[in-house]
């Protein structure tokens, strides 16, 4: 899954209120720690290749870009306190904030932008995010805190794109980020500071006491690597845990109780993604367009959703968030229909010429295994109900469960795969040019399924190049279409984002990008506070 520069946007949220006795003093105080579960470890800590999301939890803990979103999805400045635009589009000049340090004292300066954007576009760095970057024209260092950005044509993501975390220019200019030992100890300008990181097992960071926007008041960051849902849930029942994400039986059912009302605050709002199977493009097995229509038709998407998600999913179509002005409403689901599934198959070649149940072509039995990360409940779930789905039009698949770091480094990169089960979270610009361009195959990049379509490749430049919503729209709307029909991905759902937050932490809001953007002024008051 990419970086989540935005993670979700609220829809519905419901929140236990927390009652207190009176008198308590529930003033901000500095200190405590918050203990963070995910269910897989960071891969990089080196900002412009950290293309999962554990790797971006962290990153965004430690790192800055030059522009950020508000709680109302507005772009505001971050490392640049202000920017000039051009009346034609073409020129961004970003004005930086003064009296910036690293972590390790050094100034922040124009070098370190410069640094970042040469390495974002450097072919030998295996980077999935260079194409927001290769519209540059050029980028002057005009003096320490002026950075003046030229552009060959209109590029609409322009601005968004710096949200892009910056790199120390003075830490890394002789190293090679593929290597680095910076991947594991880095050093940032964010509001927390890396202190060690044990593998499949914790990462451990401290509150910058000198942070530009005001120290944290948490003043440890705690993220535990706990690869089973389950036992998750167990951590949370003796409050080991402080902050998850829950499942949707958890939410709905398991955390309905007088123990999680007392202790713990629940939230509830569409996430900002989907989840999907993708097909490895050059397995011989998925060439045929009509066979992944075929498959398409076998899998009975609304009864996953149904099973799985109890009400807190949704089917969707195409690549773009259903929410977005992007997402193609007119662009419904084929529906399920095993019969339409099989007759598709025969037309490809595979058919039953054994009479065994299985499909066959050419002597060989149409079976594939579909990778699925370790830890994910539901994904799991999910892919068991494909199986059986896939049984019954005479497919067999089979399922690995991988540890999330293995999967991704040595399958996905590395395309060791026939089918994947994964999810994407997705910027709130609907540009997805790094996913779907057929330019963006090279290990490391996100169109790892290798799709290729001259149409679609067009279409996502055309829509990087106006600033007109409705005819970026109306582009997005076309691509959605000529995704859905070819089939690269079994579109499959987009969840609920379900955080539960122990009740000792005050100061969350809920805002239209989720509870996290204001995580510095969150706090415990000091009779509360757990950990010292």
């Amino acid at each position: 899954m990419t970086i989540p520069l935005i993670l979700s946007a609220v829809f519905f949220f419901t929140a236990i209120s927390g009652g207190r006795a009176a008198g308590e003093d529930s003033r901000p105080a500095y200190g405590d720690a918050i203990v963070v579960a995910s269910i897989g470890d960071a891969r990089t800590l080196i900002p412009i290749l950290a293309s999962d999301s554990a790797s971006a939890d962290i990153c965004g803990m430690v790192f800055n870009g030059l522009v950020k979103y508000d709680k109302h999805v507005n772009i505001v400045g971050d490392l640049a306190e202000s920017w000039d635009v051009s009346e034609d589009g073409l020129v961004i000049t970003f004005h930086l904030r003064k009296n910036v340090r690293w972590h390790d004292g050094a100034p922040f300066t124009s070098l370190d932008v410069e640094f970042t954007y040469k390495k974002l576009i450097d072919p030998n760095v295996k980077t999935p995010y260079s194409g927001d970057f290769e519209r540059i024209k050029s980028l002057e260092a005009v003096d320490d805190h002026t950075v003046r950005v030229a552009y060959k044509e209109p590029f609409s993501p322009a601005l968004s794109s710096w949200g892009m975390w910056i790199m120390p220019e003075h830490l890394l200019r002789d190293e090679d980020l593929n290597r680095t030992a910076f991947s594991r100890h880095p050093v940032g300008t964010g509001p927390y500071v890396f202190k060690a990181w044990k593998t499949g097992q914790k990462i451990e960071l401290v509150s910058n006491r000198d942070y530009f926007e005001g120290r944290p008041f948490i003043d440890r960051y705690i993220y535990r690597v706990i690869p089973d849902e389950s036992t998750i849930f167990l951590e949370l029942q003796t409050q080991g845990v402080d902050l998850t994400g829950i499942t949707p039986l958890q939410y709905t059912r398991q955390t309905d109780n007088k123990f999680f009302r007392a202790h713990y605050q629940k939230f509830k709002y569409p996430s900002f993604g989907y989840t999907y199977m993708g097909y490895n493009l050059s397995d011989p097995k998925f060439r045929d367009q009509k066979v992944r229509m075929a498959i398409n038709y076998a899998v009975n998407k609304r009864e996953i959703v149904d099973a799985i998600f109890f009400g807190l999913a949704r089917v969707i179509t195409g690549p773009f968030v259903i929410d977005s002005w992007a997402y193609n409403k007119e662009v419904v689901d084929a529906g399920y229909s095993p019969a339409r599934a099989r007759a598709l198959l025969a037309e490809a070649g595979w058919k039953d010429s054994n009479a065994d149940g299985w499909v066959d072509k050419d002597g060989e039995a149409f079976e594939f295994t579909l990778l699925v990360n370790q830890g994910n409940a539901e994904r799991l779930r999910c892919a068991e109900m494909m199986q059986g789905y896939l049984k019954a039009v005479g497919i067999r698949m089979k399922i690995r469960v991988l540890e999330w770091s293995a999967m991704i480094n040595e399958f996905i990169d590395k395309r060791r795969f026939e089918a994947v089960l994964m999810g994407w979270f997705l910027s709130r610009d609907p540009d997805c040019y790094d996913i779907w361009h057929s330019s963006k195959t090279r290990e490391g990049e996100f169109n790892f399924a290798g799709y290729k379509n001259p149409e679609v490749d067009r279409l996502l430049e055309e829509g990087r190049r106006t600033f007109d919503q409705a005819k970026r729209a109306e582009t997005y709307h076309k691509i959605h279409k000529l995704i859905y029909e070819e089939q690269p991905y079994l579109f499959l759902y987009s969840g609920e984002a379900l955080p539960i937050v122990n009740k000792r932490f005050r100061g969350i809001e809920v805002s239209p990008i989720g509870i996290g953007y204001n995580f510095i002024k969150w706090y415990v008051p000091k009779g509360e506070q757990r950990y010292r």
